[in-house]
């Protein structure tokens, strides 16, 4: 255990933290901006290609489902060879995908560019965990703040010009826009960014490896395919089980070997298990939610707002911006407010966003566009404590996998958000008539679904509460850095 986090800095360049800094936030922002301008081209690939809603939707679940098999294994790789090294490797199979992405004429083409963007989802992970090792503490709260500061920034700017740009120049071109930044990003990394000074040489755990790798391969797919072949489906329930028995034989064998792929004491720091399991119910909260608005702004009258795609991009700016001021602010306050104490405020105020979501939800978009930017400010605020909470639990040596790790957590909990979200949405549908010619009727989720979800998020949040209360030993005490690692 190490504390006095003013102590440690002249071991580290100050000058340099900063200046790498800078990368990594534009980083953070030009791939946010890259996933987000793809969400509103969706409808426009599922017609060009002529693919079904189920195809659609493997447009992103193959992105999270490489991404979480890559970070389970690139930050381990990190840790042992140098995370820069493999944010490179990472960058440059994302940078390749998107061109793949861009350039494709089929919908298997397609599929490839990204899955080799979701290798690529990696490069997050590492960025975080090169922050913690190359950074001095008392600068990383501040420096954890604006990276997720730009996640806020780059949603804010894709959705409407994603949009715009689908529907004026076509979904590829939405890709063509972004690669000089790409490659830009891959140079400035490369030739400003210092390779960590921290190695764990072993070797890799491939059975381990293997046994992680088919567990959440299964359990993705299955809450992937949920809504279109229904939970009781002969093949999700076979890979449900194939996901628990799995992990639950991967946990078993770790204990067994001496080099496993992710040490036990690792898995039993309360801090890593609390943060864990917060930000996987944060994922599943996040896009539970998300997939909620989408629908009630985009569905017709009366069932939801009926706006464009443009429109609705345009309507999720102010939760945006919201992200990005609340997230600088949280990492400067944390020292002082207590990382436990944030989470607590935080999911407070996401509780209070999605109450207001609940029962104004249809008095107007007025009171939609307030309720959204609350619960962006308590996300923040979630997000930022959550991170803080992890990287000053783990020591150097293991900061690749541990950021990693939760990552794989976040995508898990992510999975769920948007199979549970269509499932609700077809236990709960209402028939619209449509004013066109001919008058046709249309089946939209009813207003109850769209409560019931918004209150399923808040009860998500109610647990992330209890968690870390229960769990967390605080790592910031009285504006001093207390660093308890493993």
């Amino acid at each position: 255990m190490r504390g006095g986090g003013a102590s440690l800095e002249g071991e580290y360049d100050v000058a340099y933290a900063w200046r790498a800094t800078a990368i990594l936030v534009t980083l953070t922002l030009v791939v946010m901006y890259t996933e987000g301008m793809l969400v509103p081209s969706l409808p426009t690939i599922q017609r060009d290609l002529n693919i079904s809603t189920a195809d659609a939707s493997w447009i992103l679940s193959i992105y999270i489902l490489m991404g979480t098999l890559s970070s389970a294994i690139m930050g381990k790789l990190g840790d042992m060879y140098g995370k820069k090294r493999m944010l490179m490797i990472t960058m440059i199979t994302y940078t390749i995908g998107a061109l793949i992405t861009g350039f494709s004429t089929s919908y298997g083409m397609l599929l490839v560019g990204r899955a080799l963007q979701g290798v690529g989802m990696a490069m997050m992970p590492l960025a975080f965990a090169l922050v913690r090792e190359e950074f001095p503490p008392r600068m990383i709260p501040q420096v954890q703040g604006l990276i997720s500061a730009m996640f806020g920034v780059g949603m804010a700017v894709s959705l409407p010009l994603g949009a715009y740009v689908s529907q004026t120049l076509g979904w590829q071109a939405t890709y063509h826009t972004v690669y000089p930044f790409i490659v830009i990003e891959d140079l400035m990394v490369y030739l400003y960014i210092r390779e960590s000074r921290v190695r764990n040489p072993q070797p890799i755990d491939w059975v381990g490896l293997f046994l992680l790798s088919t567990s959440l391969a299964s359990g993705l797919i299955a809450v992937t395919d949920a809504p279109t072949y229904g939970w009781t489906d002969p093949l999700v329930m076979s890979l449900l089980v194939l996901f628990v028995l799995g992990f639950g034989v991967f946990i078993l064998y770790e204990t067994t070997i001496d080099h496993p792929l992710i040490p036990i004491n690792l898995l039993s720091n309360r801090n890593v298990m609390a943060s864990n399991i917060g930000v996987a119910l944060a994922g599943f909260a996040l896009f539970l939610m998300a997939q909620a608005l989408t629908y009630l702004l985009e569905s017709p009258k009366p069932l939801g707002y009926d706006l464009s795609i443009l429109d609705a991009g345009i309507m999720m700016i102010p939760m945006a911006l919201v992200q990005m001021i609340v997230a600088p602010i949280a990492g400067r306050v944390i020292v002082n407010v207590g990382a436990r104490n944030l989470t607590i405020i935080g999911s407070l105020i996401a509780i209070i966003g999605l109450l207001m979501l609940t029962y104004t939800s249809f008095y107007g978009l007025s009171y939609v566009i307030g309720s959204m930017s609350i619960l962006a400010a308590g996300i923040s605020m979630v997000n930022v404590a959550v991170i803080n909470i992890l990287v000053f639990s783990v020591g150097r040596r293991n900061m690749g996998l541990a950021t990693g790790l939760n990552s794989v957590f976040r995508n898990i909990g992510g999975a769920w958000g948007p199979a549970v979200a269509g499932s609700l949405m077809s236990m709960y549908q209402a028939s619209v008539l449509i004013s066109l010619k001919p008058l046709f009727w249309i089946t939209l989720p009813a207003k109850f679904s769209y409560q019931l979800m918004f209150i399923v998020t808040a009860v998500l949040y109610v647990m992330a509460i209890i968690i870390i209360v229960s769990l967390t030993r605080e790592i910031f005490v009285k504006g001093e850095i207390r660093a308890l690692e493993v």
